[in-house]
């Protein structure tokens, strides 16, 4: 009896690791290793984002010529059909300007919506997760890879309608403002609507209806809108940089205006990209 109870005393003893006990030289080098990886620098947030929009920018190159056809010429297209509406004054400056931010809007708003409710619905994000990047840098560098493809389709765009329509291309360079605050904004919203999408079906359904949006309540002149539709309009980020490119087209520009209008668009900018880096916080967790 006494031989079975020392047995079983030995065989529990034997169980324990030689890395639990205290004051072993095994558990502190094993602890010092964990702590080491714990406490391991993190990522700084601009070289972070600029390696996130190099490889967005590389990885969406591929798609660069279709994705300018689209949107570009639906634009134009656009144009062509208002002109037929459309004489001049103050309606061709609104159907030239919200043309021409339409095309941030396809690209910003409804690719990007696309593109991140598909990568929440594959596991994608699970990657980015692994990794020591920042969530901002995340969805800055994806926003800022994709609204880098709309510069030469706006350029295009903004062009063909002052040629159409007949206005002045002496204050195209505002394009240089419009097109990032307009972009960041509709960018932030684009990511927020694919993050916070259930399905991925669902964000591509949201970025089609925010594009729609744009286009009706950007491209059609505002004083034609009931009152309750001017409202809805003045909610829509590219509201304000359809505004501020539409105002340059005067002979004479109130550029106290136009930087108001701006102001505005990079604060809805600022919001808007916030709101998606906290999506994307929400969906990285699940």
């Amino acid at each position: 009896m006494g031989d079975s109870r020392s047995a079983k005393e030995q065989l529990d003893v034997s169980v324990v690791p030689a890395e639990a006990l205290p004051g072993s030289a095994l558990a502190v080098e094993e602890r010092a290793k964990r702590e080491a990886a714990e406490l391991g620098p993190r990522a700084r947030l601009w070289p972070s984002l600029a390696a996130v929009y190099r490889a967005q920018l590389s990885r969406a190159r591929v798609a660069r010529i279709p994705l300018l056809f689209v949107a570009t010429f639906q634009s134009i297209g656009i144009m062509i059909l208002m002109r037929g509406v459309v004489d001049g004054g103050a309606e061709a400056r609104a159907v030239v300007a919200g043309s021409s931010v339409l095309v941030v809007a396809f690209v910003a708003l409804n690719l990007l919506a696309q593109y991140f409710g598909q990568l929440r619905s594959s596991g994608g994000l699970d990657h980015y997760a692994t990794l020591p990047v920042p969530p901002a840098a995340v969805v800055l560098g994806a926003a800022g890879a994709y609204a880098s493809f709309t510069v030469p389709g706006t350029v295009v765009t903004a062009v063909f309608g002052c040629v159409l329509f007949g206005l002045p291309l002496a204050h195209l360079w505002v394009l240089a403002a419009v097109i990032p605050l307009a972009g960041a904004a509709l960018a932030g919203l684009g990511a927020a609507l694919g993050l916070l999408a259930p399905r991925p079906e669902l964000a591509t359904v949201l970025g089609q209806l925010g594009m729609s949006a744009a286009l009706l309540l950007g491209v059609l002149p505002a004083d034609r809108m009931p009152a309750l539709i001017r409202f809805a309009r003045d909610l829509l980020p590219s509201t304000y940089g359809v505004e501020a490119f539409a105002r340059t087209f005067g002979p004479h520009p109130d550029w106290a205006f136009v930087l108001g209008d701006l102001a505005v668009c990079a604060g809805v900018g600022v919001v808007s990209l916030a709101v998606a880096t906290w999506a994307y916080r929400r969906a990285a967790v699940r």
